[in-house]
């Protein structure tokens, strides 16, 4: 177990420096966090210091999360986690050398995300969702993030003041802090607006200034939204991944299936570079094999070895 004392010397000034320098969401913050304690942890019973873990420890921690069976996508992201502590804690001059110098990534097997299709999206609809204020903002989560492309933590953060009806422009505060305006349809302006009505006689003016709370009047939580999109999809798709991450995806191939530009789904996205966009290039090629395949007159038979 580790200590108060050590808590408050090697972690609390990590915490601030993530949180209050280097402005990540408080969700991001923890994550980091836990993982740079649950390793601290795993090292207890053989040093007594930070300055004194070497790489072989961090070596020992990856077998031992391996043999649990932990998938290598999951340790990566832990050990980036490491990776930004140990950085942390050279640039204070904590530690004299950094471990993770030599330390390459494990290998992942890239999982090519499946969006759900125009069909599947088209059968959303508010007559699915319960008669009352709260079946009213599951219609409208599912709404915002097919229609911005938001992230999840960007959803959950949405505040009044965020959206400009008259404008049909919303705000989004992304990573580290970055802000982007998002276009909204005409289509869902009406509908914001009659809920953004609706949350006033609801809770009136003496809850939070978040978009959606839950019937607690807390703010929404990441199990939340999670649970309300791959419970609701299990009703609309048979595709195995269903969450708000796959809404996003979907939002980006849909747009670039219609004909919109990379730059301008970058810039909606909210990524800091265009090779974090070209992931969307795969999905979209992909349809365009089928349509391929399906359409031209002499080989309309080849459909499975295009793809």
């Amino acid at each position: 177990m580790i200590s108060d004392f050590f808590m408050e010397k090697f972690i609390k000034p990590y915490y601030d420096y993530l949180l209050k320098e280097k402005h990540f969401s408080l969700h991001t913050v923890n994550a980091y966090v836990n993982d740079v304690e649950s390793f601290l942890e795993f090292t207890v019973k053989d040093v007594s210091a930070v300055n004194e873990i070497v790489y072989q420890h961090i070596r020992n921690w990856i077998v031992s999360l391996s043999s649990k069976k932990m998938s290598n996508n999951s340790i990566n992201r832990k050990i980036a986690s490491l990776k930004s502590y140990f950085k942390f804690l050279y640039i204070t001059k904590t530690i004299s050398s950094y471990p993770l110098q030599a330390h390459k990534a494990l290998r992942i097997k890239k999982v090519l995300q499946v969006p759900f299709s125009e069909d599947e999206m088209k059968k959303i609809e508010r007559t699915d969702f319960d008669d009352d204020y709260f079946g009213l903002q599951n219609y409208v989560i599912i709404v915002l993030f097919y229609t911005l492309g938001v992230r999840k933590s960007e959803l959950i953060d949405l505040q009044l003041h965020d959206v400009d009806l008259n404008r049909r422009e919303i705000k989004v505060l992304g990573k580290r802090s970055k802000e982007r305006i998002i276009p909204i349809l005409s289509s869902v302006v009406d509908i914001l607006s009659e809920f953004i009505e609706k949350r006033r006689v609801q809770f009136g003016d003496g809850y939070s200034q978040n978009i959606f709370l839950l019937k607690n009047t807390q703010n929404l939580n990441q199990t939340f939204v999670y649970r309300l999109i791959n419970n609701y999809f299990r009703g609309v798709t048979s595709k195995g991944k269903k969450s708000p991450h796959v809404l996003r995806h979907t939002f980006a191939t849909h747009m670039l299936n219609a004909g919109a530009n990379l730059n301008t789904i970058k810039e909606l996205l909210g990524h800091s570079s265009l090779s974090s966009t070209q992931i969307y290039t795969h999905t979209s090629l992909a349809e365009l094999k089928k349509m391929y395949s399906k359409t031209h007159p002499r080989f309309n038979t080849e459909e499975e070895d295009l793809i």
